[in-house]
């Protein structure tokens, strides 16, 4: 059974407070490892660490882990409020795509730290948190997809 339009669109304004809780959130722990020794690992705070190492790396992240999914968050919304046509799906849905680009990186380096056996990197709630922003935002995409009233 499809969802109705008020829910879909309902779940999508959540992700607009989930969002910014996701950002904050520890994606994961480091121990042992530049930049991060010891610390609980946020989107946000590797964005300031990645500024003052790398800027244009800094600048990858923060459109992919922030504006991506919050452009695609609004895209959502004006679709489900009927204030966007239809033919815009395949841009939410590409917008979909280049935000899950952040939980493949942050998944990409755990592997890669912990196959080199420099320190060591645990996953933490966040990534979780953010995984599932990312992948009910698809969910919503999909399922609004399929609706016509």
């Amino acid at each position: 059974m499809l969802l109705s339009r008020r829910t879909l669109f309902g779940l999508n304004l959540a992700l607009l407070l989930a969002w910014p809780v996701a950002w904050t959130a520890p994606l994961a722990r480091a121990g042992l490892l530049p930049f991060f020794q010891g610390k609980e690992v946020s989107i946000i705070g590797g964005l300031g660490a990645l500024w003052e190492a790398d800027a244009l790396l800094a600048i990858l992240v923060f459109l992919f882990a922030i504006l991506m999914p919050v452009a695609k968050t609004a895209a959502l919304g004006l679709l489900l409020a009927g204030r966007l046509s239809a033919r815009a799906e395949p841009v939410i849905a590409l917008l979909g795509k280049l935000s899950m680009a952040e939980v493949f990186l942050v998944a990409l380096y755990i592997v890669v730290v912990k196959g080199v056996g420099l320190g060591h990197v645990t996953p933490a709630w966040g990534l979780w948190l953010f995984t599932a922003c990312v992948l009910v935002q698809i969910a919503i995409a999909e399922l609004a997809s399929h609706r016509r009233d």
